[in-house]
């Protein structure tokens, strides 16, 4: 029911090197949504998990792993938790939430083990916690929003934050989604780093025939992956992250590191990236 790979931290020494095949085993996330099936990439950039869960109308329950050596996998770590399917719910520290697709479930350090239950795609997030905190539901309507970019760069899109200082308080987790508008295609321009903080990139509501183009790497040592519908991209401190798509989508962002400032981002001209 629940499968973990593990990734290891790549020096960027090493990422300009790697080949396209390289570039994909280790920083895109594939296969993360099989029908009633858990499965979780957990990486060792500031101990980050991301993965899947499909019920598929039945009852999945995470609980412990071996990775974590730990009696639950929420002993010592929070949780977002991401809608991006039908109706369904998620059990946890003895409460059910309902959660229709966009919404965004929280749980603190310590909620024990966590059921998905009914028709939803669930997107999971984590990282260490250092202190218990309230586990809280955040719908759409509830999520701050913020429009940003415009037609004529080709960037209009609605930024939704989640899991973020403005609605909530998390230890370090910082979570939301962000989506393109009709006859956009570009997201994060201008492109940045954060020294402070790793991030991963989850791609979504694509059509199955669409890809993004996603740029990594060092700004002065690009790379790129084209990434499918559900498929995500594991972004190290030293990496920008930037991407054109074909078609509408929706990304998933989701950071973990020393400060949760959505603003502390180093930004790099397109004119200085190579």
């Amino acid at each position: 029911m629940t499968h973990v790979e593990t990734r290891h931290a790549i020096h960027p020494d090493h990422a300009k090197r790697m080949d396209t095949g390289d570039l994909r085993q280790h920083f895109l996330a594939e296969g993360m949504f099989a029908d009633a099936e858990i499965r979780l990439v957990y990486t060792h950039y500031d101990r980050f998990v991301l993965g899947g869960a499909v019920p598929n109308g039945a009852d999945i329950t995470l609980d412990k792993i071996k990775e974590t050596k730990t009696a639950t996998f929420l002993e010592r770590r929070e949780m977002g938790i991401v809608n991006i399917g039908d109706d369904g719910s998620v059990t946890a520290a003895g409460q059910t939430w309902q959660m229709k697709n966009g919404d965004v479930l929280y749980l603190g350090m310590g909620s024990g083990a966590v059921t998905f239950s009914g028709n939803g795609r669930f997107y999971i997030a984590s990282c260490p916690a250092h202190r218990e905190l309230p586990c809280r539901l955040i719908s759409v309507e509830d999520a701050k929003e913020m429009k940003t970019g415009a037609v004529e760069t080709s960037n209009k899109r609605t930024i939704r934050q989640f899991i973020h200082p403005l609605v909530m308080e998390s230890c370090q987790l910082v979570l939301g989604y962000t989506t393109l508008e009709d006859g956009s295609v570009w997201n994060t321009i201008p492109s940045h780093v954060h020294d402070r903080r790793m991030e991963a990139y989850l791609y979504h509501g694509m059509a199955p025939e669409a890809r993004v183009l996603h740029l990594m790497g060092e700004p002065q040592e690009t790379r790129h992956l084209f990434v499918a519908n559900e498929q995500a991209v594991i972004s190290p401190s030293w990496s920008i992250h930037s991407g054109a798509g074909i078609g509408g989508y929706t990304f998933i962002w989701a950071m973990a590191g020393d400060n949760v400032d959505y603003t502390d981002m180093d930004f790099v001209q397109p004119g200085d990236l190579r």
